[in-house]
């Protein structure tokens, strides 16, 4: 596997975690949201005023294609791409799938004075209630952890922990095949 994709919520800490991380491992960074933004010249929250999600989601699945065939890539998705299953397919093919996850009232908390995301204009119970929902896409993940209590360097030191350790046992893995093989 040679990405790291960073799945969850929005206001979990998928941009921070993933540039630090990336900084960590020597590895380029990118953002989905920021490239959706940037191939259309316009925020995420102007694009749901003016196309509607699904408008959005497919631009969303077009830059998940692009970046999933990155290498040396830490990508930090925006929280609706696992919603679509493809976007899982594609990402997973190179990818370390980690889900960073917090509780429904500190991403309320994180996001309180954000007004660029069309989704997080809630209230902690309607957030509690999308995080419900969400969880049976994100659950998908090779990795999950909670960002509440943590640093963002703790968060990072236990991502680089479970990568290293998944790439271990898949080499043990492929080894313990190739020493069936017989002539």
């Amino acid at each position: 596997m040679k990405n790291i994709v960073l799945i969850g919520f929005m206001g979990v800490g998928k941009s921070c975690i993933g540039k630090l991380l990336a900084s960590k491992l020597s590895y380029q960074y990118v953002d989905t949201d920021k490239l959706v933004e940037k191939k259309h010249g316009m925020s995420i929250a102007t694009i749901f005023a003016q196309y509607g999600e699904e408008q959005f989601r497919q631009w969303e699945q077009e830059v998940v294609a692009e970046v999933s065939e990155s290498e040396r890539t830490v990508i930090s998705t925006g929280g609706g791409v696992p919603l679509r299953k493809k976007n899982m397919q594609l990402l997973r093919k190179k990818g370390f799938i980690v889900h960073l996850r917090a509780k429904a009232g500190t991403i309320f908390h994180r996001t309180a004075s954000r007004h660029n995301r069309p989704l997080l204009q809630k209230d902690v119970h309607e957030i509690e209630k999308m995080l419900a929902w969400r969880e049976q896409f994100y659950r998908h993940a090779h990795f999950s952890i909670y960002t509440d209590k943590l640093s963002p360097l703790q968060i990072v030191r236990e991502i680089m922990f479970y990568w290293r350790r998944s790439k271990r046992a898949k080499k043990r893995e492929e080894g313990k095949k190739g020493a069936n093989y017989r002539c």
